[in-house]
Parts: structure tokens; sequence; C-alpha cells
């Protein structure tokens, strides 16, 4: 495998895994909408690229790490996109939480180039793209995967491969689902807690060792005591990711009821410091 990685969306997610790649003896050459994730990674020892197809043209394996849908369709086909500048026997790697419809479409259509795709979306949050300590859920051919090993754990800790082409999304989709639920179930339970007067440290290390115990409370829930509500994922990713859960749903069995914040709820996340600026005012 190429020791050279394109990285197009040096976001959040993005800048931090180019930058562990950087780390471990890669040359990574990134691209992203906005001047300062660039420039963030030349002075980590990266190269910039100006546009998606000249990160292809330079580079046998790209990575992408983007906010939806309809941005990696852009980046993938649109004009001075991958496709421009992907060749026969490169490899595509999306990271980002997208439907995993749209996802076998596009592997199908790069396949007719010669072009590998894996779907390998990623979870963790913005700490864990940090530290390197990602979950990496890979969808697509076997081989491929085996071969794109070596720099998946350089970027994650646990790295599974879950299927075949959309088999990444749907597993993200899963993790999706548990996820905001633990979201919503901690930020309730604290608010009743602190309401109740209890001792909000006891309560969080009585309920982790029993089978309460998840990821949120022992990631987020110390946060939340000592007021620090600094969002590492905007709330409208985490809504985008549920309707790609219920859209998705819809195409098999039983479907998912879709996405609601119920007053209650929303007053529990605004509190908790998840919903971002960014959050659709259909959610709030």
């Amino acid at each position: 495998m190429s020791r050279t990685i394109g990285f197009v969306g040096l976001g959040i997610m993005g800048l931090p895994m180019a930058k562990n790649l950087l780390d471990a003896g890669y040359d990574v050459v990134g691209h992203n909408r906005s001047d300062e994730p660039e420039e963030a990674l030349v002075a980590h020892g990266g190269e910039r690229a100006d546009t998606p197809e000249e990160v292809a043209e330079r580079c046998e394996v790209v990575l992408t790490c983007l906010p939806d849908t309809p941005v990696v369709e852009e980046i993938v086909r649109g004009e001075d996109g991958l496709m421009a500048g992907l060749s026969e026997g490169d490899v595509y790697v999306d990271h980002s939480t997208i439907n995993p419809v749209e996802t076998e479409a596009i592997a199908s259509d790069l396949a007719e180039m010669g072009v590998d795709m894996l779907d390998a979306p990623i979870s963790g949050g913005e700490s864990g793209a940090i530290e390197g300590t990602l979950s990496i859920m890979v969808g697509g051919d076997p081989a491929v995967f085996e071969a794109c090993t070596e720099f998946f754990e350089v970027m994650g800790e646990t790295v599974t491969h879950c299927g075949p082409s959309g088999a990444g999304q749907t597993t993200k989709a899963c993790n999706q689902i548990v996820v905001a639920a633990q979201m919503v179930s901690v930020s309730e339970a604290l608010v009743f807690a602190q309401k109740a007067g209890a001792d909000l440290e006891a309560v969080v290390d009585a309920i982790s060792g029993g089978a309460a115990g998840c990821w949120t409370l022992d990631n987020r829930a110390p946060d939340m005591i000592r007021g620090d509500f600094d969002p590492g994922f905007f709330a409208s990713y985490q809504y985008k990711d549920l309707r790609i859960a219920t859209d998705a749903a819809r195409r098999t069995a039983p479907p998912c009821p879709p996405p609601r914040w119920p007053t209650n709820s929303t007053r529990a996340w605004r509190r908790t410091g998840w919903a971002a600026t960014t959050t659709p005012a259909s959610c709030r």
C-alpha cells in the first residue's frame, strides 16, 4: 500500500486523523474548502492540493471525511472532483457518515473505472480522532480492507470489517441509534439527580458499574458535572445521522420511527451543550 495518502475534508475529525497519519510516517496531501485547516496540515508536515481532483491525481489512496451525502456526491462526482483524478487500481476510502444506498451507487460507478471503494465511517468524537482511538466500521472487498488495515490502525483502535459495500454505513447507523439514546438518557438522568439533590459524581460512579454503564457516562457525564458543555459533535450532524438510519430502515423491516426531540429531552440536550447553534429549526 502506498505511503502517500490523500485526505479531503480536514474538519474536526479529518484534520487530527491526517495529522496522525503524518506522525506515523505517511505522506499526506490534503484539501479542504477553507484555507485554515490546509495551513494547519502543512504546518504539521503535510502538503496541500487545490482541488479534490489534484489530490486523486497525486495519490493512489484517497480518504474523505465530509459532513453529509450531498457533499460527498459533490466531492466525488463534481467538477474537479475525485472521479476526474482517480485511476484504475486506486483506492477510495470514505470516512463520512452518509446514506448506505448512495455509498453503494458510488462504489458501483468507481468499480467501472477499476477503482476500489471502502465505506469506513468512524465513531469516537474529536477526542478519538486526536488520540487515534476511533472505532472504524468498514464495508467493501475484504482484500482491499486487509490492504488498508495498516493505516486504519493509525487512526483507530477498533477496526472492523462489517461486510460488503454499504455495510460500514449500516453499522454506523446502528451506532448512532444507540449513541443518541445514550445522550438523551444520560442528560435526563443527571438533570433528575441534580433536581433531587443527589451527589452527581456518586450517582455516575454507582450506575457506571452496572447495567447503565456506557461510553456517554464515562466520557461526557464528568464534563456535564463540571459545567463543561463544549460539544465535540454538532447536534445537526446527529440529527442527520438519525435521518439516515430511519430512511435506510424504510427499505428494510421494521421501519424505525422518525427522530423527534420531545420538549424535556430538548431542554436536557441544551443543558449538556449538545444543541449546537447549527441545530435545524425543525429539531428545536
